[in-house]
């Protein structure tokens, strides 16, 4: 059978790829046995015993995230399940070739049940229920449409997430603009505003927020103490857009103007017993933070608390009552598939096995491999440098995953939550705003970025490249975040 040159092509970049990343796993496991063994404490990973090099796999699987879905996308649609196992494998098999079996399955252990667990089942049920909640109908296109869709959006992200919110209001949004010439902008912005900027404001709205709930910070934390930034950031963005769009569709008026391909239908919500379940997931969240009854299950080692347990599985039954009680059709009309949720999973899974040595070294400061990063963002006096957390950990989430990139500064700042909630409040802020914020400054930035790309591109939406996004967000955000550098984090 004759093979087209295009996928001679991509089974070169495969071969390629395959290659060099085999290789990379003989350099890293020679490396590894070449080291001594690492030294475990009584609870875990000794840090300020590790060699930097063990950090390896963890930039390894956030490079092929940032990466695949932009560079050689085919290759990772159908192979980043091996990508994944394959730098995973690179710290199981060293912790358990170095150190005695028990020791290591109980970090793995602790990693998989008190911190991936629910970190999944969370975004399990939040995609499963925003997936059921479809608007109908068309919009009139008008820039006081648009502003108020964003609008919306945004407040709506830190509610239901900012895939839920994407996902919901993309399609609307982009009915709303099918007739215009000039409306990829309007794309953008809803990129920057209800897919990364709104979420800031609860642990439903961005991951790395939940991770810090399940850390250890209070529900409503980010709400109290990232309101007024995040009105600031949000709302100069979104005046920028009323000026940008006042000037498209002032150009638009020297055209014909075309003929609108989406029928007039009225406004109609379909999947409304989904923001039921949805106050049932905030519920249950608000559940686990309050109710302390003091019983526990010791489970491979770890203490598995009754109402962290009841909370995730409420998880699991939200997202079966709403796959049970949600129209088939609704979710067919949002487009709802299975695939971006097991993506996320398996690619958690990862990153969350790959970063564990990573936390260890963080957890011994100034001892550890990472004092060098740790004298970044601190100032003369010892304290913390909220303006450095704040551009660092954007700036890493602007082209790795948020979720670990939070993780990594919030050990960094000490990882404790109360230290963090009360004298280090600033750096909280700073660590949370920066990784919910910037995850708008790439495509590749937070999840649903992309996501939205690839729809806007399907419904015909002429938008810009990776770099020419890049070009967007350096106009557009980052002069905000400077400002909002000085109002809120200045050093």
């Amino acid at each position: 059978m004759q093979i087209s040159p295009r996928h001679q092509r991509l089974q070169g970049l495969w071969v390629r790829t395959f290659a060099g990343t085999t290789v990379t796993c003989i350099l890293a496991f020679t490396l590894f046995f070449l080291l001594p063994a690492p030294a475990f404490a009584a609870e875990g990973l000794n840090g300020a015993k590790l060699s930097i090099l063990w950090a390896l796999p963890f930039v390894g699987i956030l490079l092929c995230i940032a990466t695949g879905p932009v560079f050689y996308p085919h290759v990772w649609e159908h192979h980043y399940g091996k990508f994944t196992a394959l730098w995973a494998a690179l710290i199981v098999v060293p912790l358990f070739a170095t150190a005695d079996v028990h020791t290591v399955t109980t970090t793995l252990a602790h990693t998989a049940l008190l911190e991936y667990m629910p970190f999944i089942l969370l975004l399990l049920a939040l995609f499963v229920v925003a997936g059921g909640i479809y608007l109908e109908g068309n919009l009139h296109d008008s820039v006081f449409t648009n502003t108020v869709l964003l609008a919306v959006g945004g407040l709506m992200a830190s509610v239901v997430g900012t895939t839920g919110a994407a996902m919901i209001l993309i399609r609307p949004l982009i009915r709303a603009n099918d007739d215009r010439r000039y409306n990829a902008h309007v794309v953008v912005f809803f990129i920057f505003l209800v897919a990364n900027i709104g979420g800031a404001l609860s642990p439903l709205g961005d991951p790395p927020l939940f991770i810090g709930f399940l850390k250890g910070v209070d529900f409503f934390w980010t709400t109290k103490h990232l309101w007024q930034e995040t009105l600031v950031v949000g709302g100069i963005v979104l005046a920028i857009f009323m000026v940008i769009d006042l000037y498209m569709h002032h150009r638009e008026g020297r055209f014909t103007k075309l003929k609108d391909p989406t029928p007039d239908k009225p406004l109609k919500l379909h999947g409304r017993i989904n923001l039921v379940l949805i106050a049932v997931i905030i519920a249950a969240i608000l559940m686990s933070a309050q109710w302390k009854p003091g019983i526990s299950f010791h489970i491979a080692g770890v203490d598995l608390e009754i109402q962290d347990l009841l909370r995730d599985a409420i998880f699991i039954v939200v997202a079966i009552a709403s796959m049970t009680w949600t129209q088939k059709s609704d979710r067919e009309a949002n487009g709802f598939s299975w695939g971006p949720i097991q993506e996320v999973a398996i690619l958690f899974a990862g990153i969350f096995i790959c970063i564990v040595p990573v936390m260890a070294m963080l957890q011994a400061g100034p001892q550890g491999p990472f004092a060098a990063l740790l004298g970044l963002v601190t100032n003369a006096d010892g304290s913390n440098n909220a303006a450095a957390y704040f551009w660092l950990t954007g700036i890493l989430s602007s082209f790795l995953d948020n979720a670990p990139t939070y993780l990594v500064f919030f050990q960094l700042a000490g990882g404790d939550p109360q230290v963090l909630m009360g004298v280090k409040a600033a750096t909280l802020a700073a660590i949370s705003s920066g990784a919910v914020y910037m995850g708008a400054n790439t495509y590749i930035g937070n999840a649903p970025n992309f996501m939205v790309y690839a729809i806007a591109r399907q419904a015909g939406v002429k938008m810009p490249s990776f770099f020419g996004y890049m070009v967007w967000s350096m106009l557009v955000l980052v002069p905000t975040f400077v400002l909002a550098t000085f109002l809120f984090f200045r050093p």
